[in-house]
């Protein structure tokens, strides 16, 4: 486990608001209990009501600004996980479309509800947003610069427990990919969040996303 820097994670979370909004792509999947796919959406974000965008910028903001380190923890994408077919391939294929090829994510959905463990065993929701960040410069005396350093594109994908009509709760768990480490783009890392705070040593960094069910 690597440690994540506190201030990279509020520095990304000060774009998560109706006025400095960095999410240009919503999309998900509500499972049932059972793990199969209940309905999908894929949407422009700002093609939501205002209403709409506070509520999903509450769900994506709940991650980086999680207790870090506690709640939220940094994984290495080992060599072996970045093979031809591997989840750390697709999630760049999604982030790299900008969550603009259903298919794609219908392959992660499949995995998800195959995979996935809850807490509750009722139905849930996968909710990703696409965005990107132009990192400013910093001058010497840490004040921010015009000019964008780079433009980090990223996904955060919540796990959420559905109620009512399709209405998600606070994300039980999820994940920012790739990691921003250093004020920059980190592909070989990933953010993984739960809750509950409860992270297993053992666990590959798929299983610790995923609460992969016992065999």
């Amino acid at each position: 486990m690597e440690r994540i820097n506190r201030e990279d994670m509020l520095e990304l979370t000060r774009r998560m608001t109706l006025k400095r909004n960095c999410f240009d792509r919503i999309a998900g999947a509500y499972m049932d209990e059972d793990g199969f796919v209940d309905g999908t959406f894929n949407r422009h974000f700002q093609k939501l009501t205002a209403s709409e965008r506070q509520v999903n910028l509450d769900i994506a903001k709940a991650i980086p600004f999680s207790d870090t380190n506690v709640q939220l923890r940094e994984y290495v994408i080992p060599e072996v996980g970045r093979q031809r077919g591997s989840l750390w391939q697709l999630l760049m294929a999604l982030k790299d479309c900008e969550l603009k090829n259903d298919a794609m994510l219908d392959v992660f959905y499949e995995e998800f509800g195959s995979r996935y463990r809850n807490r509750t065993n009722g139905s849930y929701a996968v909710i990703f947003f696409h965005g990107s960040y132009d990192v400013p410069l910093k001058a010497s005396d840490k004040e921010s610069l015009w000019e964008s350093e780079e433009v980090f594109r990223f996904l955060i994908c919540a796990f959420c427990p559905v109620s009512g009509d399709y209405e998600p709760g606070k994300p039980d768990c999820g994940f920012l990919f790739p990691a921003f480490r250093g004020r920059s783009s980190d592909i070989h890392r990933i953010d993984v969040f739960r809750e509950d705070g409860r992270f297993s040593a053992v666990e590959r960094w798929e299983d610790i996303l995923f609460h992969s069910r016992k065999q």
